[in-house]
């Protein structure tokens, strides 16, 4: 990377001060340009920008030496991507997208209302060690299948476009969702909000992870998966709220790095004045027919990745 010989004079301190004003992927990218950029790039003044108020509150609340176990501010923002946290009573796992500094959650199904959620015949709670919660929903049979999550925009990272997935994953007998088309609505609570077609029939081919964060969604057309075909070209944030989805394109699941799978279900731009809640609706209530053998963790909100 070419860079002028005055940058290169500039102080330290100050260099890093100007360079915080990026994000920590183009940091990571300028630390290669010189040892001074290097050494201004592990600065406490850099990370410590990308530090919430609400990630240091819940670390302060861990114990009085939480933050000064911490080697560098920069560990500490690691952490923050890395290692989820609960926030407001549980319902809610908090982290830091690693690219851009930006706000992840995942909305536990506790917190969301699910049609017969409480009836045992039809929806049970059960505890699992490789969930970030202390209960997940299983599903014993039902016919209206309907999850809806909220979020206060409050707590979204201004400007930014999001990405709403459902995280599950299948029991080993599960039935009803083969060839089954489901419903997803997200937006803004009291308008309308953008809806399209997903499946949650995991035979149907999974993508894998590594493969899934270099695309925006796969096209399914005629319901056969190609895992050949073309991807959407990705949209600028400012055009977001223009964009068309292309007809026939369906969303199926994809392997997470966690082992669980993730549907996505929508994006949404928020651009920091938007006061009041996201709601992001799941439901099948046409073909009503039995279904069962998921186990849903939460639905997950963090930013879109840009190529």
């Amino acid at each position: 990377m070419a860079m002028d010989a005055g940058m290169l004079s500039l102080p330290e301190d100050c260099i890093a001060a100007v360079i915080s004003f990026t994000t920590p992927r183009d940091i990571c990218r300028l630390s290669s340009v010189s040892s001074l950029f290097k050494s201004a790039a592990e600065s406490d003044v850099v990370w410590d920008r990308f530090l919430t108020p609400e990630y240091l509150s819940v670390i302060s609340g861990c114990g009085s030496s939480s933050l000064s176990m911490w080697s560098s501010k920069k560990e500490l923002y690691l952490r923050a991507c890395h290692n989820p946290v609960l926030i407001d009573e549980g319902k809610l796992s908090f982290w830091l997208d690693k690219r851009s500094g930006k706000k992840c959650y995942m909305i536990s199904t506790r917190a969301c209302k699910i049609e017969w959620g409480d009836t045992t015949i039809y929806w049970n709670w059960i505890s699992l060690p490789e969930a970030r919660f202390p209960e997940v929903a299983k599903l014993i049979d039902v016919c209206l299948f309907d999850i809806e999550g909220k979020i206060n925009t409050s707590l979204l990272s201004p400007r930014t476009t999001y990405v709403a997935y459902l995280v599950f994953k299948p029991t080993g007998e599960e039935y009803g969702f083969e060839d089954c088309p489901i419903d997803a609505t997200v937006g803004f609570v009291g308008s309308e909000g953008r809806k399209q077609t997903i499946y949650l029939d995991t035979d149907r081919g999974l993508i894998p992870w590594d493969a899934w964060e270099q695309v925006d969604h796969v096209p399914w057309h005629a319901g056969l998966f190609n895992p050949g075909e073309p991807i959407t070209p990705s949209v600028p944030e400012e055009e977001e709220e223009e964009e068309e989805e292309e007809d026939h394109v369906f969303y199926v699941p994809s392997v997470r790095g966690d082992g669980w799978l993730e549907t996505e279900l929508g994006k949404f731009f928020y651009q920091g004045h938007e006061d009041g809640e996201l709601e992001i609706i799941v439901m099948e209530n046409l073909r009503l027919h039995w279904k069962s053998g998921l186990i849903f963790q939460g639905i997950e909100i963090r930013p879109k990745r840009s190529r």
